[in-house]
């Protein structure tokens, strides 16, 4: 099975890669697509990154208190 590379910034890219590691391009090509494909499954989705968040402000007491306009008027001084 052949990949052809027609992209001029691929080829270089691929290129340097294996110069820097002493690899061949095949090599190279197979550690770049690994690395990123890795990189890709160990990324938490947006929920992932914020449940440490949502479960701290859920962990906290309700007030009771009515969050209204009023109320931040009062807050800010403007009541």
């Amino acid at each position: 099975m052949a990949l052809h590379i027609r992209d001029q910034e691929t080829d270089r890219l691929v290129r340097k890669l294996a110069e820097r590691k002493r690899i061949p391009l095949t090599e190279a090509v197979k550690l770049a697509v690994g690395n990123e494909l890795r990189r890709e499954d160990e990324k938490l989705t947006l929920w992932e990154r914020l449940k440490p968040i949502h479960d701290r402000i859920n962990a906290r007491p309700d007030t009771g208190l009515k969050a209204d306009k009023a109320f931040y008027d009062e807050l800010s001084g403007d009541a």
